[in-house]
C-alpha cells in the first residue's frame, strides 16, 4: 500500500483577527494598529462578536472585558463552549488590573492579558505570539489526524491479510471434506449468537465475553476441523459409518489441527497468538465433553475452554440438522431435544440454555446458509 503524503507547509493565508470593544475609538485604534499586518474584523458588542466568530472563526480574538449587556468574560466563555470556536485563542485587552481579574479571565479560557492603556509594540508582540502558538497547535492537530488516517489504513490492511489467511486455511478444509459445504459458515454464526446471548444473560461472569472477543471466537470457529486436511481420503471421504480403527484415525484431526495452527502461530509471532489463540483451542478441544468422556484429552467441565464448549454445541446441532451420506437431517425440534438430552453430559448446561433460548435465530441461520 502506498502511503498518502504527509501534510506539507504552504504559503499561509493572511490571518484574521476579530477585535471586540464597545468604544468606537478603541476599535479604530486596533484596526489601524493590526490592519497593516492582518485581516481585521470589528465587533462593537459581545453578541456581534459571537455572531461573526461562529460564521467564520478567526485566528485570534482581541477582546475588551468591560462591555454592556455581555462582558468579555461571558463572550470568552461562550466561545470556548462552542466546538466551532473553542480552539480560537482569546487575548483580553482591559483596563482591569487586579490579579483576580486576570485569574477570572484565564478560568473562562483566555490565553493572555494586555492592560490599557497599551503599548502598540506590546500588543503586536502578544498577538504574534498567540497566532504562532495557534499555528503550531493547528499543525500538530493536522499531523495527528494524518497519522491517525495512516494508522487506520495500516490496521485495515493487516486485518485484510488476517482475513485472507483465515479464509485460505478454511478453504483447505472445505476442499477436502465433502460434509462441510456451508457448515463452517453456519457454525460461525451459531457460535456468535450463543456467545452474544451469554454476554447478556449468563449469571456467571466467566461466560460474559466482551464484543471483541466474541468476534474473535466467531472468526476462529470455521477452523475447527482444519486438521481434517491431514486425514487420509479413504477415511475422510468414506460414505458409511467408520469402524473403530478408522474412527481412531479420524479423531486425530483435533490434535493435528491444533499442531498445524500452532506452527502458523509460531511463525507469525505475537500477531499469530492474537489471531489463532481461540482457533487452536477450538480445533483441539471441540470434541471434548462436559462429563470428561470426550477426546483428545478427556477434559471435563470448565477445564474445556469456553470457545471449544461453544463450538461443541454449535457443531453437533448443525450435524444433527444436516444431511450426511449416512443419515437424513433431523427436524429442528428433534435436534433441540437431542441437545437438551445431552446437557450436563456431552454439553455445558449453560450453553445448552443459550441454544434453547436462541433456537429461532439458529433455525433462521440454518435456512439462510442451507446446503
Amino acid at each position: 500500500m502506498t502511503p498518502s503524503p504527509a501534510p506539507t507547509d504552504s504559503a499561509p493565508a493572511q490571518e484574521t483577527i476579530l477585535a471586540v470593544d464597545d468604544t468606537p475609538a478603541n476599535l479604530s485604534l486596533l484596526a489601524a494598529l493590526l490592519g497593516k499586518r492582518y485581516r481585521v474584523q470589528l465587533a462593537p458588542s459581545g453578541a456581534k462578536a459571537l455572531e461573526l466568530a461562529r460564521r467564520a472563526p478567526p485566528d485570534l480574538v482581541v477582546l475588551d472585558v468591560m462591555m454592556p449587556e455581555m462582558d468579555g468574560y461571558e463572550v470568552c466563555r461562550r466561545l470556548k463552549a462552542d466546538p466551532v470556536t473553542a480552539d480560537v485563542p482569546v487575548l483580553f485587552l482591559t483596563a482591569l488590573s487586579r490579579p483576580e481579574d486576570e485569574t477570572r479571565g484565564f478560568e473562562v479560557g483566555g490565553a493572555d492579558f494586555v492592560h490599557k492603556p497599551f503599548n502598540a509594540m506590546t500588543v503586536l508582540a502578544r498577538v504574534r505570539t498567540q497566532l504562532d502558538l495557534k499555528a503550531w497547535r493547528d499543525a500538530m492537530r493536522d499531523r495527528h489526524a494524518w497519522l491517525q488516517r495512516e494508522l487506520d489504513a495500516r490496521l485495515a490492511e493487516v486485518e485484510r491479510l488476517r482475513e485472507s489467511a483465515l479464509f485460505t486455511m478454511i478453504s483447505f478444509s472445505e476442499f477436502r471434506d465433502h460434509e462441510t459445504g456451508n457448515h463452517v459458515r453456519r457454525t460461525r454464526e451459531y457460535v456468535r449468537v450463543l456467545a452474544q446471548w451469554l454476554a447478556v444473560h449468563a449469571a456467571d461472569a466467566a461466560y460474559r465475553l466482551e464484543p471483541d472477543e466474541i468476534e474473535q471466537i466467531a472468526r476462529s470457529a470455521p477452523l475447527h476441523d482444519v486438521g481434517k486436511v491431514a486425514i487420509p481420503d479413504s477415511i475422510l471421504l468414506h460414505t458409511g459409518p467408520l469402524g473403530p480403527p478408522a474412527f481412531e484415525v479420524m479423531k486425530t484431526h483435533a490434535m493435528k489441527g491444533w499442531e498445524m495452527l500452532g506452527r502458523i502461530e509460531t511463525e507469525l509471532g505475537p500477531d499469530g497468538t492474537r489471531l489463532l489463540r481461540h482457533a487452536r483451542d477450538i480445533a483441539r478441544w471441540h470434541h471434548e465433553r462436559w462429563d470428561g468422556t470426550g477426546y483428545p484429552d478427556g477434559l471435563a467441565g470448565n477445564a474445556i475452554p469456553l470457545s471449544a464448549r461453544l463450538m461443541a454445541v454449535a457443531d453437533v446441532y448443525d450435524a444433527l440438522i444436516s444431511r450426511r451420506p449416512y443419515k437424513e437431517p433431523f427436524p429442528h425440534a428433534r435436534a433441540l431435544d437431542m441437545i437438551r438430552a445431552g446437557s450436563g453430559g456431552h454439553f455445558d448446561p449453560v450453553i445448552v440454555e443459550a441454544l434453547l433460548a436462541c433456537h429461532a435465530r439458529l433455525d433462521a441461520i440454518a435456512l439462510q446458509w442451507q446446503d
